[in-house]
């Protein structure tokens, strides 16, 4: 950003627009959505006005895109340094729903739990790792499945009830 406090303001509010934008929300919508009146809206995005933190959380809540993107914007946080965090660009995407980048991230969550930074596989289901949100935001206890999970038959398949009337009956052994 700009080493000017106006321009950090400016840039900003052109931020919000051009995410208001994407999100095809007139003003008045977004700010009914964010419950922050019109007026003051449209002074934050011409950089008139310095919205507090819980004013950008209700932004970007209404906007569907993350509250430490226009944190950054903001100069309220440092823009993070090293490698990307793929999950944070996902929940900041603006062309997603708040259920794809759900999905997305339950997805991704699942494969790094799945095969670790040192490259070994832990052997697990896939699925979000324990503690984690499942795609439906949903926090997954330990040993539990995430909804939508199929139970697992650990049985031989030889052992397995092979469906209809004859799955109700106890069936002798013939071995």
């Amino acid at each position: 950003m700009g080493g000017d406090g106006t321009d950090r303001w400016s840039e900003l509010g052109d931020f919000i627009r051009g995410q208001r934008n994407i999100a095809r929300l007139s003003l008045r919508r977004l700010s009914e959505l964010a419950g922050v009146s019109n007026p003051y809206l449209s002074q934050i995005e011409r950089g008139l006005r310095r919205p507090s933190a819980d004013i950008l959380q209700q932004i970007a809540r209404a906007l569907r895109i993350s509250a430490e993107t226009l944190y950054v914007h903001a100069g309220i946080l440092d823009a993070p340094v090293g490698a990307p965090d793929l999950a944070r660009s996902i929940l900041g995407d603006p062309h997603l729903t708040e259920e794809q980048k759900q999905a997305l991230v339950g997805i991704y969550l699942a494969f790094r739990h799945e095969r670790p930074a040192d490259g070994a596989t832990t052997g697990s289901a896939p699925g979000p790792p324990d503690g984690q949100a499942a795609p439906d935001g949903q926090a997954v206890p330990d040993g539990q499945a995430a909804p939508g999970d199929r139970p697992t038959d650990d049985r031989p398949a030889d052992d397995r009830p092979t469906g209809g009337a004859a799955t109700d009956r106890a069936v002798p052994e013939t071995r």
